[in-house]
């Protein structure tokens, strides 16, 4: 058995339609695209910056120093 039935939909897009009006839909829709759009190429520019690798830290020295006294 389906989630969501043909009529289903029918009615859960004649509601919104009720809901919204037919003249703001189109708006909603379009504002919704041009969200996606930013949010594409918000990811885009943040995969082709390089990440700042931190600077490795300078290795210890395995030699041992005799105490001074």
């Amino acid at each position: 058995m389906d989630l969501f039935a043909p009529w289903h939909i029918i009615i859960l897009l004649g509601a919104i339609l009720l809901l919204f009006g037919g003249a703001k839909i189109p708006e909603m829709m379009g504002g919704i695209g041009k969200g996606m759009k930013e949010f594409k190429k918000a990811l885009k520019d943040d995969n082709e910056t390089p990440s700042e690798t931190p600077k490795e830290a300078p290795k210890a020295s395995n030699k041992k120093e005799p105490l001074k006294e």
